[in-house]
């Protein structure tokens, strides 16, 4: 058995500590937060993730996680520790590394015997060095120390299954002995150990992500076209998707990426890119596209319902994803900005994510469920992609609003089954002729795969 530090109780120092305790380690993690320290060490989650309180509370029964504020506690005995303190955005995009600093400052006037220390927290390229430059200057006596980066690939929604089935393990050093150290921690794991060094490993997380959110943009690119020709983007996503070269995965056209990692980790690889003299025009592409998806909402409720104000619009799901409570950059959060702006009256529900809403959105009337919602509703926007969503009675839906305008920003919904209830819907592109009567309608025979 190991003993672990993890420095951070938000999602992935969390995850990462609760899951290596259950992987049969000692595990500590500490956070400068009295009152999420409390709530923890009360069995109280301070985030919603599936699977993850009941993990917690076995591991803490077992005595093989805790919770603390001291350094002094996490770090005595402790041969590893992880950073995996926030890093947001600072005031031009670049990543802000105030936490990861006052960490290694901390770690370094605390340990009292050989550490490696691992930074989990998404940093700029470089940040290794530095974080080993920190603790060298700020160790009141020189004691052996190492630092390996170990990027964390966790979704808010899945991240203990992220995290015990991962794709890939990545590990930078510039001490070979270190990186076996932590590769030895993840071997449970079964999963492939990409060995590198520390820039380039930090390299691969923004890499990976920055990816990621391009596939997005460019599906909401293609939808946008769609919606012009008459073509269906979730037929079109599904055709490329069985081209082994592409994949299925992050082609779901919408209403574009938000939570915690693809916003900020792409503006501060932009920002890295543009300090160090590169042109980093697909990556403005990318944040711009991402941008438009919120606005095109607006101006398509603009255009079927003619002037906004004193209209009542309601928001079906609230969190940026599913199976979670994050409102970080949501999508809902944007465009109830932008409704309010338009003098709407703007109402939400969320099946997890209220009193998350009611904190970051404290002027948004909020209702008691989907029906609710509906009631003397002129639209509803569909904001997030709940499975409960996919399931609720249309027919009520339809006869609680006052006008049955349906936008479809997660294109849950068959736009025929729609038309049928009543409803005048709009889907992100779903083609213009999905939505008309006229004799030019076109009528689309869903793509079907076939073996000969």
């Amino acid at each position: 058995m190991k003993k672990i530090c993890v420095v951070g109780t938000g999602y992935v120092g969390l995850v990462t500590g609760t899951c290596f305790a259950d992987l049969g380690n000692r595990v500590v993690c500490v956070d400068i937060s009295d009152e999420k320290i409390a709530m923890l060490q009360a069995g109280e989650m301070p985030i919603y993730e599936p699977g993850l309180e009941e993990m917690v509370e076995r591991n803490v029964k077992a005595g093989r996680l805790s919770f603390t504020t001291s350094y002094d506690e996490g770090l005595t005995g402790a041969e590893f520790v992880f950073i995996a303190v926030g890093t947001p955005s600072g005031v031009d995009g670049e990543a802000d590394l105030r936490y990861v600093r006052m960490a290694a400052e901390t770690i370094a006037a605390t340990m009292s015997a050989p550490l490696i220390i691992i930074n989990k927290s998404t940093v700029p390229v470089g940040t290794g060095d530095w974080v080993a430059d920190i603790v060298s200057r700020t160790q009141p006596q020189p004691i052996e120390f190492a630092v390996v980066s170990n990027p964390e690939f966790l979704r808010e929604g899945s991240a203990i299954s992220d995290f015990l089935n991962p794709d890939r393990v990545v590990l930078g050093s510039l001490d070979k002995d270190a990186a076996e150290k932590v590769a030895q921690l993840h071997l449970a794991l079964r999963a492939p150990i990409v060995v590198t060094d520390l820039r380039t490993a930090e390299m691969i997380k923004y890499a990976s992500n920055a990816f990621l959110a391009t596939r997005i943009s460019f599906i909401n690119e293609i939808a946008a076209i769609c919606e012009k020709l008459g073509a269906d983007v979730k037929e079109v996503a599904a055709g490329m998707g069985y081209d082994k070269r592409i994949g299925r995965y992050f082609l779901d056209a919408g209403l574009g990426y938000g939570g915690s990692c693809f916003p900020k980790d792409v503006l501060a690889l932009e920002h890295m890119a543009l300090i160090h003299g590169t042109h980093p025009a697909l990556l403005r592409a990318v944040m711009d596209i991402n941008r438009d998806q919120r606005r095109r909402v607006i101006h398509q409720l603009r255009q079927e319902l003619g002037r906004l104000q004193d209209r009542h619009i309601g928001l079906l799901g609230l969190a940026f994803k599913a199976n979670t409570d994050d409102m970080r950059e949501a999508p809902a959060v944007e465009i109830a900005h932008l409704l309010r702006n338009e003098g709407v009256r703007v109402k939400g529900y969320d099946p997890v994510a209220m009193r998350a809403a009611a904190r970051e959105m404290p002027d948004m009337q909020l209702a008691e469920d989907a029906y609710d919602l509906a009631e003397g509703c002129d639209a509803i926007v569909v904001c997030t992609e709940w499975n409960e969503f996919r399931h609720l009675d249309m027919g009520r839906v339809r006869r609680a609003m006052r006008t049955p305008v349906i936008f479809d920003g997660r294109n849950l919904y068959d736009p025929e089954i729609m038309r049928d209830h009543g409803f005048i819907y709009h889907g992100v592109g779903r083609g213009i002729w999905l939505n008309s009567d006229s004799d030019d309608a076109v009528n689309i025979t869903p793509a079907i795969p076939y073996s000969v």
